[in-house]
């Protein structure tokens, strides 16, 4: 995503906020003399539109679309205690804390609260997504089960399609038949980041996956079931005994941390391959439409890339939940394989 302490840094910096200038001192010398305390800058009100533009990525205290504050989240805070606001201006207006740079702090002493449950538009965002796809799941397995196997219509038939693919393309050719067992978890994989991803490309959206936060609590879900897979498959004897890597006993001090490593490796690379391609689209959006502030020359340009940035970025929305539930598949299968080796028999699509 950004650093949200850059933005208000940047605000400060515009023209008619710049620092006090040097003064002499006694005796000729030249010195600084001390610029008086600034304020926090909102940016989202700043006159600079780049700055004004990217302050609306990222995680915020309120829903809006625009301009427009549609709904303001509460600040849950446990530090000595538990400590709920409905917004972030009541607990200002309490006095223990205060928001400043996008952190809540106390007042006087400029301490973190030990823990920060409040609710942020990313996780507004991703309880969404959430309530779409049980919007749309649950009265669809209503119908399977009262009309048994007789086809489907509309936007449920579009959602069986989707179902027979991620069963057929994805798991059954990288988990093996084994897989079948995990469909339901792959097929939430799925539609979870397809339909998050969705929303954030809807006017006023935001795409949970392009906060660190979510993509890293799939990857550690797609961890367990990785490993819980290869457990449950081989034994926890033999997924230590993996770990050695077959190679002699004097080598184990080397190989078992390499191995280690590899483990993490994986959803790593899931989490931050997620995070990435989410958050880049966006950036490229907002920096074309950043261009017509600054020349009306760049305005055919920028429409025209744009629109097709727009496109494209329907394109990665498919793509990027495609390769998370494939890339979960093959490294399933890959730690099901007979004998749990998975040194140089990967298959190839998860290089």
């Amino acid at each position: 995503m950004y650093d949200p302490d850059i933005l208000p840094l940047l605000a400060q910096n515009e023209p008619g906020t710049t620092t006090a200038p040097g003064t002499p001192k006694q005796g000729g010398q030249e010195g600084t003399a001390k610029a008086p305390e600034q304020k926090e800058v909102d940016a989202s009100k700043s006159d600079n539109p780049f700055i004004r533009l990217f302050s609306d990525m990222g995680d915020h205290r309120e829903v809006k679309f625009g301009n427009t504050v549609l709904v303001k989240l509460p600040v849950i805070l446990v530090d000595h205690g538990l400590h709920i606001y409905p917004d972030v201006e009541k607990m200002e207006e309490e006095g223990t804390y205060q928001f400043t740079h996008h952190h809540i702090v106390r007042k006087g002493t400029d301490q973190v609260p030990s823990l920060d449950l409040s609710i942020t538009s990313m996780v507004a965002f991703q309880w969404l997504a959430m309530a779409v796809l049980l919007g749309l799941l649950i009265p669809m397995a209503r119908k399977y089960r009262k009309n048994g196997v007789r086809p489907v219509r509309g936007i449920f038939n579009a959602i069986e399609a989707l179902v027979v693919y991620v069963r057929d393309e994805i798991v059954v050719p990288n988990a093996g038949e084994s897989g079948m067992a995990l469909l339901p978890v792959f097929l939430t994989f799925f539609f979870f980041i397809l339909t998050a991803n969705l929303i954030g490309a809807l006017p006023g959206g935001h795409a949970a996956t392009s906060s660190i936060n979510v993509t890293a609590g799939l990857a550690a879900i797609a961890f367990v079931v990785i490993q819980g897979a290869a457990i449950r498959k081989h034994g926890l004897g033999n997924w230590l005994k993996h770990l050695t890597g077959g190679v002699h006993w004097s080598m184990w001090p080397i190989m078992i941390p390499v191995e280690i490593m590899g483990l993490f490796t994986k959803p790593f690379a899931l989490c931050v391959r997620l995070f990435a391609n989410m958050t880049a689209g966006h950036v490229m959006l907002l920096s074309l439409i950043g261009l017509v502030f600054v020349t009306a020359g760049f305005i055919p340009v920028t429409v025209a890339f744009s629109l097709f940035v727009n496109c494209l970025e329907l394109l990665v929305i498919f793509l990027q939940a495609y390769i998370f539930t494939m890339l979960t598949a093959v490294f399933t299968g890959m730690g099901t394989a007979g004998g749990h080796d998975d040194h140089g028999h990967a298959p190839a699509t998860a290089h």
